[in-house]
């Protein structure tokens, strides 16, 4: 109920101030495992990529912004997953992991953090590892901003990544780098 009430409560927010286009919503599988990568240009990327879907989505948030006495609590209802930030975090491997093994939704930006020049960045290893490993519907989004007050921002989000052909047989150290350039560059079509 509370993920309901604050995605009600940021819509009119984001209609108000920062009004969203959208497009391809249609592409987010309405059940199964789904993971949302898109590009990461503000700290209103978060609830702009989830707050008109259907689904409940889950973002990971740095460690810090749990011991934030109301906001802690309120991040921690809407369902983000703490991570340490700057090292390999086993628990946020494994809770990402879980939501995705009951079928749940995890957006991540695969850049790791805002990319401060606007321009799309390289990405990390961690979104390709959850995609070969959960076996998710890879779901590529791009934010074209910036935000500004009573402007419109666009999210589009794409159609699924084919990645049929990486999850057959090879390793995956073999094709993570492979896979993390494959979702990169479908961000990027999409900014």
């Amino acid at each position: 109920m509370f993920y309901i009430f604050a995605r009600a409560v940021l819509r009119i927010f984001y209609r108000i101030f920062y009004p969203l286009q959208l497009r391809g919503s249609e592409h987010v599988p309405n059940e199964g495992p789904v993971l949302l990568c898109s590009n990461h240009i503000s700290l209103l990327d978060p609830p702009a990529i989830g707050i008109y879907l259907k689904r409940k989505v889950s973002f990971f948030a740095k460690e810090e912004l749990f011991k934030v006495p109301l906001l802690g609590a309120a991040i921690r209802r809407l369902g983000a997953i703490p991570v340490k930030r700057g090292a390999a975090d086993r628990k946020a491997l494994s809770a990402t992991l879980q939501v995705l093994e009951k079928g749940g939704v995890v957006g991540i930006f695969p850049e790791g953090t805002r990319a401060k020049s606007g321009q799309v960045e390289a990405g990390k290893k961690g979104a390709a590892f959850f995609a070969l490993r959960s076996q998710a519907t890879v779901i590529p989004v791009g934010i074209r901003g910036p935000y500004k007050l009573f402007r419109k921002t666009t999210i589009t989000y794409g159609p699924p990544i084919e990645l049929s052909s990486y999850r057959n047989g090879k390793s995956a150290a073999a094709v993570t780098d492979e896979i993390s350039d494959l979702i990169m560059e479908h961000i990027r079509r999409l900014v």
